[in-house]
């Protein structure tokens, strides 16, 4: 069998009944809530900082811009292909219906290391935010239970716990895990708004000088570093198989919750650079925290903080319930042990792969510090964004008779902008993790050949159509 055989989408959206089809339950609502949920969190409440302190300077406006551009060219492409294709997997099935099954392997082994690095690097993150507020109502935790071995600790015991929890509410149902998500956005933009509300009559146009300081590499090496604030809205069409008229909620939860982080990023950066003066956010883990501190308000400090838990919780939480239908996708199709695949009857939830992924973040979250792998999330997600509008030109090529709840505009116009500024921002990561990707895809490649070509469906059933067949 040819490892560029593609599956057919019939095919694939037959295996959604049944049952090893999920509960659909989801509305576009939900999944806008769900994308927020995803994506604002992390990015605004700890990269803001970093990023205007050491590579965009007041110019973060500019860096969330590109992003946001580079995100908006993927989600138009993810767009079509959710609503032609809803099923779970996101952009590995997505590559498995356009380019070929080595295409899907490819894909659905690079969202493996995209979701469980970022799944562990937000576990961290909520892990200090939670330990920060513990210590201001006298709460003190050791440092040894709260930190991993090469930070000066043993175990980080809050990251392993809040894992543990997401996870045990994903494996409950889609519907409580999607009322909570709703509950958790609903305060964090409450947070948001009101530090814009509080912060804004403090901005002083001085702190925007110079606006470029390290230069427009700087503003592009920016972006490509914040664009760890921006993984999670492609979790979104993860969601696909449990939503409920895919052809047209998917496009607006995508676009929707895109659109909306985007505004909330561009201002909040902008106004953070003019309260405070960009270097000022050198040293600090939580930036936002830190501005309302620098103008005395106290009060709204301890209120974003609690706001940052809140954002970074839902984060993790749509995260890893991406994680863990990718799983299951690639499961259902054979390439990784149909155990890792099997659906709980009680709750119609992916309970094998929940586990699994539980299992192995949870070790990571708990003994890695947050600087290893990081980065290895953004470039996962970049390369994935850049597949996925490839395959939109093919499918279009291959399959214009496709019925497409969304079609992308200007194809192929905006796929290949989507393919150039993925790329770009690509070529401004480190070295050291551009490495570690060719490492992790080597032994994908492996793990592939040795087994997850002969165990795959569609090879068993090609091989069972040949046999008969002679």
């Amino acid at each position: 069998m040819s490892i560029f055989k593609t599956k057919p989408i019939a095919s694939l959206i037959a295996e959604t009944e049944g049952k090893q089809g999920l509960k659909k339950a989801l509305g576009a609502t939900d999944l806008t809530l769900l994308g927020i949920g995803a994506v604002i969190g992390t990015g605004i409440f700890v990269l803001t900082g970093v990023a205007a302190a050491n590579y965009s300077g007041p110019a973060l406006i500019i860096s969330f811009i590109l992003s946001g551009l580079a995100c908006f060219f993927a989600a138009l492409c993810y767009a079509e292909f959710a609503s032609t294709v809803p099923v779970a997997g996101s952009a590995y099935t997505y590559s498995y219906a356009a380019l070929g099954e080595i295409w899907a392997w490819i894909i659905g082994w690079d969202l493996i290391l995209e979701y469980a690095v970022a799944i562990s690097a937000v576990a961290i993150g909520w892990s200090g935010y939670a330990v920060t507020l513990l210590n201001s109502v006298g709460i003190n935790l050791p440092k040894a239970i709260t930190a991993a071995p090469l930070d000066g600790g043993v175990v980080n015991l809050p990251a392993m716990i809040i894992i543990a929890l997401i996870c045990w509410l994903l494996i409950s149902g889609i519907r409580q895990t999607s009322n909570l998500n709703g509950v958790i956005v609903a305060i964090k933009l409450v947070v948001i708004a009101l530090f814009i509300v509080l912060a804004v009559w403090h901005v002083k146009p001085a702190n925007w000088h110079p606006f470029m300081p390290f230069g427009f590499n700087g503003v592009v090496s920016g972006a490509a570093v914040i664009f760890f604030a921006y993984i999670g809205f492609d979790a979104v069409s993860t969601a696909a198989e449990e939503t409920k008229n895919p052809q047209k909620n998917l496009p607006k939860g995508i676009l929707y919750s895109l659109l909306i982080c985007t505004a909330l990023y561009i201002v909040v950066s902008g106004i953070l650079t003019g309260v405070v003066k960009y270097s000022a956010f050198a040293h600090t883990a939580a930036p936002v925290a830190f501005a309302l501190q620098q103008i005395g308000i106290n009060w709204g400090s301890a209120l974003v903080s609690i706001g940052a838990i809140c954002g970074i919780t839902s984060v993790l939480l749509v995260i890893t319930y991406g994680q863990t239908r990718v799983f299951f996708a690639m499961a259902r199709d054979g390439l990784i042990p149909k155990a890792l695949g099997k659906v709980s009857e009680k709750h119609q939830t992916p309970i094998t792969s929940t586990l699994l992924v539980a299992v192995v973040t949870i070790i990571t979250a708990g003994f890695l510090p947050i600087g290893i792998v990081a980065e290895l999330a953004n470039i996962g997600t970049l390369f994935a964004f850049v597949i996925v509008a490839i395959g939109i030109i093919v499918l279009r090529v291959r399959r214009p008779d496709l019925k497409r709840g969304f079609r992308t505009p200007f194809v192929p116009v905006v796929p290949i902008l989507a393919v150039l500024s993925c790329g770009y921002l690509i070529i401004h990561l480190q070295t050291a993790t551009l490495w570690r990707f060719v490492i992790w895809f080597a032994i994908g490649m492996v793990v592939y050949f040795a087994y997850g070509r002969r165990h795959s469906a569609l090879y068993r059933s090609t091989s069972d159509s040949a046999e008969h067949a002679s």
